[in-house]
């Protein structure tokens, strides 16, 4: 247990009654709790420079008092019922109180806050998790995998648990860069180890982004890639989407008016709608981009799950001007928590990023990135995706079989496209979406409607909801889309 700090007044004697008194000041500024266990003798007296007996005396007088209480073989403990109450008011005064000092915050930290959504309750404590970027955690190999994190800890790289490798961890990049090439046809770029796509997002703003520059993203999209780019003194302008596709004559008008910085796009299952960008537009925005000078940051957080047939390659994999920073992530292949993800970019730029990273954080988890190399080599990491896209699949097509079967009865149908892969599905429900929405967070069901995904919500339409389906299993889907759809009748009526 940790040590006690203890503060000796050297005026009271005997000694035990001093550290008796020292306890007690704890017990009353809350250092001590009701119920907390206290070192054993031996402990105290080692830290105090005092004889067990000692130690032992100022114990028993605390228990005498009704400060401690102790039972045979067990530890001594701070009393349940203190002997006056003051002491546990100071208890609670002393969590409660705050600092009188007053923090001057930068102004570009004040407008990152200011623009932050409101936190509300966290989408895994609803029973019903429609989020729409959830991994089912259930389903993971925590098993399996922990052979991998003993095998790390057991024989460590120990070249990469320095400081140095800032990139991150040799043969962890070695077996990502093996990967990309031969999934994603991505080769000679640089990677680099991050803790989850956001921190790549963060690194690339603070390196590429002066106050002003304009950076273009996707009318509907990722907030916190714009929080990102914000609090680098960004301004966002808007890509125009048509049917939730980016309208290229649009875009080609923006780069003409506006000096733009970089545009950030989610190609291949777009942020929230799940729309695949054709090639043909992907190509004309590669050759816009190349004519004007402006880096692409393209983010494929979710590549693996699709379904339909084999993914597009990435825009990083025909990429002869070195102009596309890619993004990807462990997150939705593991679990959020692991704070893995990888940046592929241009050989040139990667020497700015990682003395910038040196500044913040030399590196992510090693021991993480040496298990998931050993994980990818061993095999099983494959047969964990394939096995999730399997499921995955099925998901998807059981959600559309309910809402396909609910349109049978509804004058008005839902609207959606069965998306060829991602994680959700984008339904647009009409005006009530944003009152569906409040009734399903009453109700116990987590649920985002399209304002949260607006660049400009107080000019947009709110007509859509994002529908997560990876997250929970069949029988759990079923149950919480009849309460979603016995919701959306009754505000009909």
């Amino acid at each position: 247990m940790p040590l006690l700090a203890l503060s000796l007044d050297d005026t009271i004697q005997p000694r035990f009654l001093q550290i008796a008194m020292a306890i007690k000041h704890c017990i009353h500024s809350g250092q001590l709790e009701p119920g907390e266990k206290l070192p054993s003798t031996r402990t105290l007296a080692k830290q105090i420079g005092s004889h067990r007996h000692t130690v032992m005396s100022a114990y028993q007088e605390l228990i005498a008092q009704g400060w401690l209480c102790a039972s045979e073989r067990k530890a001594y403990t701070v009393d349940l019922h203190l002997p006056i109450e003051s002491s546990q008011i100071l208890s609670q005064n002393q969590h409660q109180c705050t600092s009188s000092f007053q923090w001057s915050l930068s102004a570009r930290m004040r407008s990152t806050i200011q623009n932050k959504p409101q936190v509300q309750r966290p989408a895994h404590e609803f029973e019903f998790n429609f989020a729409g970027g959830q991994a089912d955690l259930t389903l993971f190999p925590f098993h399996r995998f922990k052979a991998f994190m003993d095998q790390a800890l057991v024989r460590p790289d120990l070249n990469d648990l320095h400081y140095e490798s800032v990139a991150g961890s040799t043969v962890f990049i070695d077996q990502v860069s093996h990967y990309l090439r031969k999934t994603r046809g991505i080769q000679n770029k640089s990677i680099i180890t991050v803790n989850g796509s956001q921190e790549a997002l963060y690194l690339l703003s603070q390196v590429l982004i002066n106050s002003g520059d304009h950076v273009a993203v996707e009318a509907l999209g990722y907030q916190p890639a714009w929080q990102a780019f914000r609090a680098a003194g960004a301004m966002l302008v808007p890509i125009k989407q048509h049917q939730q596709d980016i309208d290229i004559e649009a875009l080609t008008t923006l780069a003409k008016v506006k000096k733009l910085k970089l545009i950030y796009l989610t190609p291949l299952h777009q942020y929230p709608t799940t729309v695949t960008l054709p090639i043909a537009k992907r190509m004309a925005i590669y050759q816009l981009a190349a004519k004007h000078n402006i880096a692409i940051i393209e983010d494929d957080y979710d590549h693996e799950f699709h379904y339909d047939s084999q993914p597009l390659s990435p825009m990083a994999s025909d990429d002869p001007h070195g102009l596309i920073i890619y993004l990807a992530t462990f997150s939705k292949i593991m679990f959020p928590g692991s704070r893995l993800g990888i940046m592929a970019i241009d050989k040139t730029l990667a020497p700015a990023l990682l003395a910038y990273r040196q500044l913040m954080n030399h590196k992510p988890n090693v021991l993480m990135q040496q298990a998931v190399a050993k994980w990818m080599l061993s095999g099983d990491f494959e047969r964990h995706l394939r096995k999730m896209t399997k499921i995955y699949h099925q998901r998807r097509d059981h959600v559309v079989s309910i809402l396909t079967r609910y349109n049978h009865h509804r004058p008005k149908p839902l609207r959606f496209m069965i998306p060829a892969g991602g994680m959700a599905l984008w339904v647009e429900v009409g005006d009530q979406a944003q009152i569906l929405e409040a009734h399903c967070h009453q109700n116990n069901i987590y649920l985002l409607s399209e304002k949260h995904f607006q660049l400009t919500p107080d000019t947009s339409p709110n007509r859509h909801i994002r529908i997560g389906f990876a997250g929970m299993s069949e029988e759990k889907l079923q149950q919480g889309l009849t309460k979603i759809l016995h919701i959306l009748d009754r505000l009909a009526l």
